[in-house]
């Protein structure tokens, strides 16, 4: 499966512009269709130009984040009162004021009251819901059980979005920090290093070596600046463009794995999400191979993704799943055994939730062992480096003053 963006117009002739994951653009087309759509584009993901990877990346999601997590919970609540599906959607399209969620909602009330299920009416909402979302829900009306499955999901999601926060938040504090003493250290080494230079020469010092090299390096900054804050934005540009370059992404997360230093955490972290979703799926009564499917798509790191796959085929030859993801050697050994306990003991769902809670608390506690030794780190290089500048420049004023006095 490929991550797909596409054009296409509604019944209303409203142009859609969204992501969805299939084999091939004409699977996309055939399922757009199928939801009542006009397709006009199909491309990957990958190829889309840079312009609308950033229109996407900051353009609002009508459920995404906190809102999802509501939405879902808040449809499970009334859902247990014993409302009614339409009534209940009804109820909640009150509730948001953003336009396009409440256009959503009702889009989902009417393809309800039109006799589809709740499952196939998110499937049409142009990918405002995830593969994983749409079927836990298919699961739940299969199974019979639309609200134990909603609030399960809800509890999914909001730990999910946790433990996403979590990474995020620990890494803000120490890309401030660099941010803000670069540009202090871009200042320094621009406008005040060249002064001194412009003394010593009139003063026509003998300096040493270091404090020729940081005054030099002053001169250059003031004078190409500009050159210096272009190159870390064509950098992230650069970046930008090989993030969608599967092949480098490929490489680049093989690299991180194997990486001494972030790559036990990067595994623990995909593990964990992994686990959860597994386990929450199966809980629902989805199939394994098919949870595989949908399981592999929650992982950030494509290798583990790939190796998720390679298992899915080695559970269709009858290879339990702890022995298959075990193949490519690069997920965690202990929880590689606990889901062989689970197997064994026939409550594989129970041991995959238990090894998710397992890894996002080893998770929890590396990410605050991180932080925790990165700031002062990160803090004592910085200071490093400022002294020494201050240093290589105020110490020709010391020996002058030593050759006066």
């Amino acid at each position: 499966m490929a991550l797909y963006r596409y054009k296409a117009l509604n019944a209303r002739g409203e142009l859609l512009d969204g992501q969805m994951e299939a084999a091939s653009g004409a699977d996309v087309a055939a399922r757009l269709q199928e939801q009542g759509h006009l397709p006009v584009e199909a491309k990957l993901a990958s190829e889309a130009g840079g312009e609308s990877a950033w229109r996407a990346l900051f353009k609002p999601k009508p459920f995404a984040g906190e809102r999802l997590v509501q939405f879902t919970q808040q449809l499970a609540t009334l859902l247990g009162a014993g409302q009614p599906l339409d009534r209940a959607l009804s109820i909640l399209l009150e509730l948001p004021e953003d336009e396009a969620a409440k256009r959503t909602i009702s889009d989902i009330r009417d393809a309800v009251r039109g006799g589809a299920s709740l499952s196939a009416a998110l499937d049409r909402q142009h990918g405002a819901f995830s593969r994983l979302f749409v079927n836990m829900v298919r699961a739940g009306e299969a199974g019979g059980s639309l609200h134990d499955t909603l609030q399960r999901l809800a509890d999914y999601l909001e730990r999910s979005r946790a433990l996403r926060a979590r990474v995020i938040n620990a890494l803000v504090y120490p890309a401030i920090l660099l941010a803000m003493v670069g540009l202090s250290l871009l200042f320094l080494l621009g406008y005040v290093v060249p002064q001194f230079s412009a003394m010593y020469d009139s003063l026509d010092a003998d300096l040493p070596w270091f404090s020729q090299l940081v005054l030099g390096l002053g001169v250059f900054v003031r004078d190409w600046w500009l050159l210096l804050l272009a190159v870390p934005v064509l950098a992230l540009l650069w970046l930008d463009r090989k993030r969608r370059d599967p092949v480098f992404m490929l490489k680049f997360d093989g690299w991180l794995l194997r990486n001494k230093l972030a790559g036990p955490l990067a595994a623990k972290l995909d593990t964990a999400r992994l686990a959860r979703t597994l386990g929450t799926l199966l809980r629902n009564g989805v199939p394994l191979l098919s949870a595989l499917g949908i399981a592999r798509n929650v992982l950030d790191n494509r290798v583990l993704a790939n190796d998720v796959d390679a298992a899915a085929d080695e559970v269709k030859n009858g290879i339990g799943l702890s022995a298959a993801l075990g193949k490519g050697k690069r997920f965690p050994r202990l929880a590689l055994q606990m889901i062989q306990v689970g197997e064994e003991s026939g409550a594989l769902d129970a041991m995959l939730l238990k090894t998710a809670d397992t890894f996002e608390q080893e998770t929890s506690i590396a990410m605050d062992r991180l932080l925790a030794a990165l700031v002062p780190a990160v803090t004592l290089v910085l200071a490093t480096v400022v002294g020494m500048v201050i240093l290589a420049v105020l110490s020709p004023i010391y020996d002058l003053t030593s050759v006066i006095g």
